[in-house]
């Protein structure tokens, strides 16, 4: 049996086939699980909806996660629709674009600050929260995306660093606030992938190289191995994990000194 046969999921983040969110989404509908979309905005609409059909599903919706409004109608259209929900899929983070280069201390601003932390790591809570009442009862899953930049430096990720630390500490704590009623929350931190959003950091075909290098497994991972993770985490064959960050970077995370 597909593990995650019988099990409907959210997935928020999606924005091209390269997105770890759409290796997610495979994964996922490859072991069983009907799947709902959102988008931000009508230019990343029609795109989405096409990924979407791939996975056999038509269940696509507009969501600004800095809106609240939004993220009430993405639920009771879910309610409307499905009655309940075992997963979500927060794939979403962002910082204005002048924070991700230069020295820290010399981008930083109150208002970047701002942004970074309500998108990348406040919407997390406000999704769990707006889908608890969908999720109870299910042994619901919530899945985030870290990196490593969370808890150690990393040239020119700045204050995305401090954001994923606090999605981090956000996954600690609802996975706390939401076990008594059964829901889990985990979080997987994934080594660097060519994606839309990544490309906006500053010498990023030099971070990718330096990982492949001096990664246990002398490789770059794909979106393809963060999605069989993520598959397995929203799973029963996960029930008892919860707060947890799984690595899935080839095992840089472990390295001190590497090779080059």
């Amino acid at each position: 049996m597909a593990l995650l046969a019988t099990k409907r999921a959210l997935i928020v983040g999606v924005a091209s086939e390269r997105s770890i969110a759409w290796g997610i989404a495979q994964a996922m509908h490859r072991e069983g699980a009907e799947l709902a979309f959102t988008y931000q905005g009508d230019k990343l609409g029609a795109r989405v909806r096409k990924l979407a059909a791939r996975v056999d599903s038509d269940l696509v919706l507009p969501l600004d996660v800095a809106d609240d409004a939004q993220i009430d109608a993405v639920f009771s259209t879910l309610g409307e629709r499905w009655g309940h929900l075992d997963t979500i899929v927060h794939a979403v983070a962002y910082a204005p674009r002048e924070q991700l280069v230069g020295n820290y201390i010399d981008v930083i601003d109150r208002e970047g600050f701002r942004v970074a932390h309500d998108i990348s790591s406040y919407s997390l809570g406000a999704l769990a929260r707006a889908g608890r009442p969908l999720m109870q009862g299910r042994q619901g899953a919530l899945l985030t995306l870290t990196y490593l930049g969370g808890v150690r430096t990393c040239p020119h990720y700045s204050v995305m660093g401090l954001a994923k630390a606090s999605l981090e500490a956000n996954v600690r704590y609802l996975a706390e606030s939401l076990g008594s009623e059964g829901i889990r929350v985990n979080a997987i931190s994934a080594g660097p992938i060519k994606t839309l959003a990544a490309v906006g950091i500053s010498d990023f075909r030099k971070l990718l190289d330096h990982s492949a290098a001096n990664a246990p497994l002398r490789r770059n991972i794909t979106i393809d191995e963060v999605g069989n993770a993520a598959a397995f985490l929203c799973s029963d064959l996960a029930s008892g994990i919860t707060g947890e960050i799984l690595y899935v970077d080839g095992g840089y995370n472990i390295t001190g000194i590497g090779v080059t």
